[in-house]
């Protein structure tokens, strides 16, 4: 099982522990920021599934660039225009949440994959410490 803020985060886009089984990778911690439990294999697989959605975000932010380059106003009159700047107005409210949530996750792979290069460096230390000892 996964828990604190990498397991909600991991519950809240693909539903649910998709993992199961609990781990030997920690992260999280200070700042009072949840903590996370996991393996590996596991933690990688979980940065994968965050890369893949930040895919999906940067293209979305192609998309949204696209529909700022045409003209919605059907006509020149007032309605129209005022029709045109709510578009666009729109159109601006989702290219600022799309950059939000770029910046989010870009941040949380950062993060996890911070976790993942302590664990690998922890890992490495034991392994020499205990392989010197033998």
């Amino acid at each position: 099982m996964i828990i604190g803020e990498a397991g909600q985060a991991v519950q809240a886009v693909w539903g649910g522990d998709i993992l199961g089984g609990s781990g030997r990778v920690y992260g999280g911690g200070g700042g009072g920021g949840g903590k996370f439990e996991m393996d590996p294999e596991e933690l990688a697989s979980v940065i994968g599934l965050w890369e893949a959605e930040l895919d999906k975000i940067v293209e979305d932010a192609r998309t949204i660039q696209g529909l700022t380059n045409h003209s919605p106003a059907p006509g020149q009159d007032p309605a129209s225009s005022s029709y045109a700047s709510t578009t666009y107005d729109s159109i601006a409210s989702l290219q600022a949440q799309n950059d939000s949530m770029r910046k989010y996750v870009q941040n949380y792979i950062k993060k996890l994959k911070e976790a993942q290069t302590k664990t690998v460096a922890t890992d490495q230390g034991l392994s020499e410490t205990f392989g010197q000892a033998t």
